[in-house]
């Protein structure tokens, strides 16, 4: 495989993770106001996630100055005809970490609301657009000679990435309910893995109606089968979940992430970014990737630092595992 393929794949795999990791602080941050009855119980949601959601963003950040480095062309359309969605989703990002850090610097009532308010919001909305996106992205976008997105806002609300978003949406809140129940002990691990039931089944429709659509597209043989993965473990989390296997249960949520974003790049392979106006002016591996020299050095360099980010990550994870609850809250964090 030659390097820009290579690249591709692992721009994949960085998203894959951001998606997985990303996923379930986004429905962590949703169920604030789902499934929480009070202050104390949107605490212990806050703090299950406390400790790892600012690394699980550094994903993101790799993932976009990769594309940049590797293939300069794509992320040039992409942040450009794409403009206002990313804005949109940026300051949400922003916007969600201040109301992290933030949220407990004052007691005042509406001070805390306010900000649970942001927590809430700011993560229904970017886990919504971020399959928005996504959906365009391997549907195609109106692009000319020039590889410009000459479509407007309007363009990317069409029913096909409309539904990437509520699969997204629906998704992410399922596996944030399911590693709920994960982190936590009492009457609110019980109720997160009731949510995550409810929550589960209408993702598993949502999920294979999109699935399905973007087999019947542009999918081939390799894509079918990572359809299979996706809702073959999606349908098993549900079952681990109902049986009270909750470690079983966010694995395999976490598998049907990974498969159906595997699939998503299975079916815009080589193209990574198709132009619905012409076949022949879409962005490819080829035409978008910068020069061979540049990709032997951001291999050498990946080589060398993934492995120490992700040992790093993974210990992070491995000190923070224990379960939660309102038990152990402060007194002062409870107002």
């Amino acid at each position: 495989m030659e390097l820009h393929g290579v690249w591709f794949v692992l721009i994949a795999f960085l998203w894959t993770g951001y998606f997985f990791l990303e996923g379930f602080d986004f429905g962590v941050g949703i169920l604030t106001k789902v499934l929480a009855r009070n202050r104390p119980e949107r605490r212990v949601l806050i703090n299950t996630i406390g400790p790892v959601w600012d690394g699980n963003e550094v994903w993101l950040l790799t993932a976009a100055g990769s594309t940049f480095a590797a293939f300069p062309e794509w992320y040039a359309t992409l942040f450009s005809g794409f403009y206002l969605p990313l804005l949109i989703i940026l300051v949400s990002l922003i916007v969600r970490g201040v109301a992290f850090e933030y949220r407990v610097k004052r007691p005042e009532e509406n001070w805390q609301r306010n900000w649970e308010h942001a927590i809430f919001w700011t993560s229904l909305i970017a886990a919504f657009l971020w399959g928005v996106v996504f959906g365009n992205i391997v549907r195609g976008v109106k692009l000319d000679q020039n590889f410009d997105y000459v479509g407007t806002f309007w363009d990317l609300l069409n029913p096909y990435a409309l539904l990437g978003g509520l699969v997204t949406l629906t998704l992410f809140t399922f596996h944030g309910a399911v590693f709920t129940a994960l982190k936590t002990v009492g009457d609110i691990r019980v109720r997160a893995r009731k949510l995550a039931t409810g929550v589960g089944l209408l993702t598993a429709v949502l999920a294979l109606v999109f699935l399905l659509w973007t087999q019947v597209e542009g999918g081939d043989g390799k894509s079918l089968v990572a359809l299979v993965v996706a809702v073959a473990a999606l349908v098993a989390a549900l079952v681990a979940n109902q049986v009270g296997r909750e470690g079983w249960s966010f694995a395999l949520s976490g598998v049907t992430i990974v498969a159906a974003v595997a699939m998503l790049f299975l079916t815009l392979f080589p193209n990574v970014m198709p132009s619905s106006l012409n076949e022949e002016w879409s962005l490819t591996v080829t035409n978008a990737s910068s020069s061979p020299y540049t990709l032997k050095i951001m291999t050498w360099c990946a080589a060398i630092a993934a492995p120490i980010v992700m040992l790093y990550q993974g210990w992070t994870y491995w000190v923070f595992r224990k379960r939660i609850g309102t038990q152990h809250i402060a007194a002062e964090a409870t107002h």
